[in-house]
């Protein structure tokens, strides 16, 4: 069996705690605005040609997005890394993309990553069947949870599915008893509005738990856009701007009386 992936990160310091090797799967069911991997959405390998100009000379390229590995390569890339990854207390990230759309594969990988002695984290928007969830629990040690909207209607719209089912499987990953990071994706004029953020804290203070040790806020970014060209996808987040660091610190602040640990970034 082999997974498909299209992209390999190597000493990655934001996807869980110390030195990390990131894999990002190929196929996810959202299609957020705002995503910044447009690349991971189809399930499918992708090739894309692209045109460069250099002076008065114009080159043609081929860029592909989507590689087929084993579970023993994803093995050997960690082994050529086991010194960082031990030294740091750091370990393996599958993201994407959505890794639980390739289910069979991401349980057969988590599993050889743990018999081999890593630290294992799978980052996920929480979209997927509970038993797809239940079935990666036992090999995962830390659960990168997206959290971008408590509305459906408007969660609907903006990532095209619906959050019941991600709300279900949060409250399955908070009575496992592995650990969680709530990663809340800040997004101007979608979730950053006064009263959607006190509905969020209050939330997360109703269920906070032992388990559930810190919340990521990561703010919106233009560094996919150039992406979308070369994957002809339409571009919706044209006009919008970044937040500003002050206004991450104040959401940081504010978070923070949940009594969790909160972070600016991954």
């Amino acid at each position: 069996m082999k997974g498909l992936i299209f992209s390999v990160k190597r000493y990655s310091i934001h996807d869980g705690p110390g030195i990390r090797v990131t894999f990002f799967m190929k196929g996810c069911p959202l299609s957020c605005w705002w995503c910044h991997n447009p690349e991971g959405i189809s399930p499918e390998p992708e090739n894309v040609v692209i045109d460069e100009i250099i002076g008065e000379h114009k080159f043609r390229k081929t860029e592909s997005a989507g590689e087929y590995y084993t579970v023993d390569d994803i093995l050997a890339i960690l082994g050529k890394d086991r010194i960082f990854l031990d030294e740091s207390k750091g370990g393996v990230t599958f993201s994407g993309g959505e890794p639980l759309h390739q289910a069979e594969f991401l349980v057969k990988a988590l599993k050889a990553c743990k018999a081999g002695g890593y630290h294992t984290a799978v980052d996920t928007s929480g979209y997927a069947p509970a038993g797809s969830l239940r079935r990666i629990i036992p090999f995962t040690d830390l659960f990168l949870f997206d959290l971008k909207h408590l509305d459906d209607t408007l969660h609907y719209k903006y990532t095209g599915v619906s959050n019941v089912i991600i709300l279900e499987n949060l409250q399955l990953l908070l009575g496992s008893g592995r650990d969680i990071m709530v990663r809340i994706p800040v997004i101007p004029g979608f979730n950053d509005d006064d009263s959607h953020l006190r509905d969020l804290r209050d939330f997360l203070l109703k269920n906070k738990s032992e388990n559930l040790k810190k919340i990521n806020l990561l703010p919106y970014h233009k560094t996919g856009s150039s992406k979308y060209k070369r994957f002809h996808i339409p571009y919706r987040m044209e006009g919008i701007r970044q937040p500003s660091r002050e206004r991450m610190n104040e959401l940081k602040t504010f978070f923070s009386e949940t009594g969790i640990t909160v972070k600016i970034g991954g």
